[in-house]
């Protein structure tokens, strides 16, 4: 087997439960001791770069980010790549979104800020202390103007047939994708967490089979499939793990985290061979 030089995991769903920071602090001391073997660690996720800031902060300046589902590349305090979205598309996905799921909530996300105009307490509750994110709450939406990688759709337990009307009248030009049983992400038609994974690996001369991923939902299937060594926690949908090679415990049994550990402990195995 090649050496692992690259893991990428999704992070809700995956390493906590969904919208909140309930992150297992071990992970913080596994990435490190990773690092020191020369494995890179990259948190592949739908939430906004700063959030993942805040919930990796003992190592935020150690690992990747590829968020916003593959629209954002970084490290920390630094973007390297992103892909934006066009100003008039965004403007005519919001309008459809309010007139045919007018009970669902928009957010707006720039390379490191995101943006709504929902007044749902719940809602913002949610982004600010679940995710904590980096929010600016605005009168109108379709105003805006800036450089924009992701327009998202929340609704808990959000209906199928949205997901299928945002597909028929975007899908052509934008790629849209569930992410979780309450989110609908519209991006880039190129942006996913598959092909960020792909610019990541090339930029550090890593090979499919020198990665390990991990994921739980339908956007992580890209990423899968562009490693080898490709895992689906035991709580993941039935199209992710069929897009799995392994199996691994649930994200509430700290699946990744054994994996990790074992990766490790083989790892001193070969040294003290």
């Amino acid at each position: 087997m090649k050496k692992i030089k690259l893991i990428c995991s999704d992070v809700d769903g995956t390493l906590v439960p969904d919208g909140t920071s309930r992150l297992n602090t071990e992970l913080y001391d596994i990435i490190l001791r990773l690092k020191e073997k020369g494995i890179h660690f990259a948190a592949a996720s739908g939430r906004q770069v700063i959030s993942l800031e805040k919930l990796f902060a003992p190592v935020r300046d150690q690992i990747f980010y590829l968020a916003e589902n593959g629209a954002y590349i970084g490290c920390y305090g630094r973007e390297l790549f992103t892909r934006p979205m066009d100003c008039q598309d965004i403007r005519g996905m919001i309008r459809d979104i309010h007139a045919h799921m007018p009970e669902c909530d928009i957010m707006l996300s720039g390379p490191r800020k995101a943006y709504t105009d929902s007044k749902n307490p719940v809602f913002l509750k949610f982004l600010l202390e679940g995710y904590r994110y980096t929010l600016d709450e605005v009168e109108t939406l379709e105003t805006l103007e800036g450089s924009f990688i992701k327009l998202a759709v929340y609704r808990e337990n959000i209906p199928s047939e949205y997901l299928e009307f945002l597909r028929e009248r975007w899908g052509t030009r934008y790629k849209v994708v569930t992410s979780g049983d309450m989110w609908i992400d519209i991006l880039d038609i190129h942006a996913n967490k598959g092909l960020a994974v792909k610019e990541l690996q090339e930029s550090l001369s890593v090979t499919p089979e020198e990665t390990m991923a991990f994921g739980d939902q339908q956007n992580d299937i890209e990423m899968l499939k562009q490693a080898y060594h490709s895992y689906a926690v035991a709580n993941a949908l039935p199209e992710t793990q069929a897009a799995a090679r392994f199996m691994t415990d649930s994200s509430t049994d700290d699946g990744v985290l054994k994996v990790l550990k074992e990766l490790l402990k083989t790892l001193a195995e070969e040294t003290d061979a």
